[in-house]
């Protein structure tokens, strides 16, 4: 994976996403001694930053596209993501979701045109189910994390951030099978901090470094729709190990309170997965130099509002 590889999907898919905007905070603001720079990713598309993913994959596959369009396992956003993009592109597309994925994500997925078909378990169940059909229908497969066509759709985040801002230190980014923390390290590099945030209880990408091979996990908890894989993917690990700086663990109540705070103060409703990055922050379990220039991803919106604002 190579800035370059980035920079053709970001050409690739520029005509089909938002650029999405990013707002500053003032020290003691979110409950922070400090300000923070929130990239708001939960703008775009769909209400995640998956489309960069689902559309590079299908946009890159080009004329080798199948009769049989797209199929896909989805904890939901990814799924969305893969049913917005296959009807803009006028392809068919099938998903598999866990019974476990939240009735409003497998619905949002059938509103955009696709067919869901729920598995039950979760999301590395829905992925076999997905493999199955794949093989027999022949339809192209759109992994959520594990190919380096979606991870490179995903790193054209860091691009775009370097347009929008001068200069950053640090990027925090949540962390499910690791495709989207891989795409901004792949583009970042060396230049500057990437620091991986997982609930405690899915941590893929955390063991995935202890261990220092991706190693299977449980996975529970208020994310895990969204953050829930079981094993880090080979294509993410790849980058992973040499480019993400720092992986740090919160826990369920870090979360609900980072999303009632972005609640309250900005009237933006993250869900859990999405607020995991600003839960780091406000948690101590990621704390910055004096000075250091920190961009949050908030990356997710897709959840019942009434969990988050009552």
């Amino acid at each position: 994976m190579t800035p370059d590889m980035i920079e053709a999907a970001r050409a690739r898919i520029s005509p089909y996403i938002r650029r999405t905007p990013i707002i500053s905070t003032r020290p003691g603001e979110l409950g922070l001694h400090h300000g923070v720079a929130l990239k708001l990713e939960l703008l775009q598309y769909t209400g995640s930053f998956k489309p960069r993913g689902a559309f590079n994959r299908m946009l890159a596959a080009g004329d080798d596209m199948p009769a049989a369009g797209v199929v896909a396992a989805s904890g939901g956003n990814h799924g969305a993501a893969v049913a917005f993009a296959a009807r803009r592109l006028g392809v068919q597309a099938e998903v598999f979701v866990p019974s476990s994925s939240p009735a409003m994500k497998r619905d949002r997925i059938t509103s955009f045109g696709a067919t869901v078909h729920v598995v039950d378990g979760l999301y590395d169940d829905a992925q076999v189910a997905a493999t199955a059909r794949q093989a027999e229908s022949g339809a192209l497969m759109v992994h959520p994390f594990d190919h380096i066509d979606v991870v490179a759709g995903q790193g054209t985040l860091a691009a775009e951030l370097d347009d929008q801002l001068d200069s950053y230190d640090t990027l925090l980014v949540a962390s499910g099978g690791g495709g989207f923390t891989a795409g901004q390290a792949a583009w970042v590099r060396d230049t500057r901090k990437i620091v991986s945030v997982e609930p405690a209880t899915s941590r893929c990408l955390h063991a995935a470094l202890e261990a220092g091979t991706p190693t299977p996990v449980e996975v529970a908890g208020l994310a895990a729709d969204s953050l829930g894989a079981r094993q880090l993917g080979a294509v993410s690990w790849s980058i992973v190990e040499s480019f993400v700086d720092a992986a740090v663990l919160v826990t369920d109540d870090d979360i609900r309170a980072a999303q009632q705070i972005l609640w309250q103060e900005l009237r933006l409703v993250a869900e859990p997965g999405g607020a995991a990055a600003l839960a780091a922050l406000r948690s101590g379990a990621y704390v910055p130099e004096p000075g250091e220039r920190v961009i949050v991803v908030v990356c997710g919106s897709n959840c019942d509002p009434a969990t988050v604002t009552t």
